[in-house]
């Protein structure tokens, strides 16, 4: 993520018109843009096998899943961002156009440039969101996928899964081998 080399402070609204503009992405932060940077090939199959795997699964009832492009909003003054799988299963994000504000699952993928914030600050921030139930991190460099899932006392607990693990998503009520999302990925040597 890059910093939008002008400076300029912008309200959510004008984020909102003026990234509609842009050729590439662009997550917003307390009036300030980020630009987004492009994922490695292992990252991009691990989103496009777990948003397959959660839309089949899901297909026929009222649950939706998306990923790269699905902008999600912490609130309708942002933070806003594009995590790499979202599910929404809330009535409101039925009509959506702009972005998701009410996501059940959130999921991204890690690279080393970006672990430390997924983990810390993002993580914060989509604590925020009151529908959210799992929050999903997955190594793009190695078999580890680490699940937060908020439990019935409003606490934020990790399960996390590795090689030969079956994971289990709650939220959406998704049982899988963690290798589905390894499926066709080659790590660096």
């Amino acid at each position: 993520m890059i910093a939008s080399p002008d400076g300029k402070y912008m309200t959510p609204q004008e984020y909102l018109e003026w990234e509609e503009h842009q050729d590439i992405k662009y997550e917003y932060i307390n009036g300030e843009v980020f630009a987004m940077t492009g994922g490695t090939i292992p990252h991009t199959s691990i989103a496009l096998n777990l948003a397959s795997a959660l839309k089949s699964h899901l297909r026929g009832g009222s649950c939706r899943a998306f990923m790269a492009d699905a902008k999600v909003g912490v609130s309708e003054n942002g933070p806003f961002h594009y995590p790499d799988v979202v599910v929404s299963c809330d009535e409101r994000d039925r009509q959506a156009i702009k972005f998701i504000q009410y996501p059940c699952l959130i999921v991204e993928v890690l690279s080393l440039s970006t672990e430390a914030y997924d983990r810390g600050r993002k993580f914060t921030q989509y604590r925020r969101i009151e529908t959210l139930q799992e929050y999903v991190l997955i190594d793009a460099e190695k078999v580890s996928l680490d699940c937060f899932r908020l439990n019935d006392k409003g606490i934020w607990e990790l399960h996390p899964y590795e090689e030969g693990d079956e994971v289990n998503l709650t939220s959406v009520d998704f049982h899988f081998p963690i290798s589905l999302v390894y499926e066709d990925v080659l790590f660096a040597i």
